[in-house]
């Protein structure tokens, strides 16, 4: 494996142990957590993750102020940015999809690979149904289109 090969897996990982770390210290993979923050009329909201997705927005901000001025990633000849900007149908119904189940299930998709640690059935439930829709997807939907 050649160090450029070696780096990227290196800052993978670390990136993932992060992003893993700061969704398991914020809440974010607490089912009930998520549902309290997601039901505002029950009269029992709880605002707290308004701080994560604040906090989130403002990394995501920084970071993509520094990668518009910067020629190429470090580690990689240039920057993968998605090409389609139209809002489509299937765009709607995945992000319809999406939030429908975050909010019966109280998980999307990182904070679930987090909470597979917890090795709780829930979890383990959740995770194989949603490798079974990104793989019906990938061998059914997409060829499809």
């Amino acid at each position: 494996m050649s160090p450029l090969a070696i780096a990227r897996v290196t800052v993978a990982l670390l990136s993932g142990a992060l992003f893993g770390y700061g969704l398991s210290l914020s809440g974010m993979v607490d089912p009930a957590r998520v549902l309290g923050f997601l039901d505002i009329a029950s009269g029992h909201w709880d605002p707290s993750l308004m701080f994560v997705l604040g906090g989130a927005v403002c990394v995501a901000f920084v970071a993509v102020a520094i990668q518009r001025r910067l020629p190429k990633p470090v580690l990689d000849t240039q920057f993968h940015i998605p090409e389609r900007t139209d809002i489509d149908a299937r765009l709607v119904g995945g992000s319809l999809l999406f939030g429908i189940g975050w909010g019966l299930a109280g998980f999307c998709p990182g904070p679930a690979l987090s909470a597979l640690t917890t090795g709780l059935t829930p979890v383990l439930l959740f995770v194989a149904a949603m490798i079974a829709g990104m793989l019906l997807h990938d061998r059914v939907l997409a060829k499809s289109s």
